[in-house]
């Protein structure tokens, strides 16, 4: 999933128990708690809570594909690979893989798209943010 094109931000998320079902395993939906953690990374936390109290500025996700092929387990340091694309003026797409310590594949893929919406929840053009600089169009 990751172009060699694009620029690679690498994310560290702990498993910790709390993170994992009964058998040990990372339960599915944590998977995007680790990815909005990479986005929020890479976006920078000041830059969206400016966004959001001083312009009521902020995401929403818009589509998500998420596809599990190793999965991760209590103790386990995984490598949240993210790119990034822009899309037009109104999406920007986020292309996360979280890898286990010495996998030799992803153990989860994920494409997930988000678009911004400003006052009353109203769609608006994606922002000119630092973060966006240099990133495929």
């Amino acid at each position: 999933m990751t172009d060699s094109k694009r620029k690679v931000h690498h994310f560290s998320a702990r498993v910790y128990y709390e993170d994992t079902d009964h058998s040990g395993v990372v339960y599915h939906a944590n998977y995007l708690k680790f990815f909005e953690r990479a986005r929020e990374d890479i976006i920078g936390i000041t830059v969206l809570a400016d966004m959001w109290h001083q312009h009521e500025i902020g995401f929403a996700v818009y589509n998500v594909t998420i596809k599990y092929h190793d999965g991760a387990v209590f103790g386990d340091l995984l490598d949240i690979r993210t790119t990034v694309k822009k899309e037009g003026s109104y999406r920007i797409v986020f292309f996360h893989e979280a890898w286990r310590p010495n996998g030799s594949k992803p153990a989860v893929t994920c494409t997930l798209e988000l678009v911004c919406l400003g006052p009353n929840k109203k769609l608006i053009p994606i922002p000119d943010l630092a973060f966006l600089m240099g990133v495929e169009t």
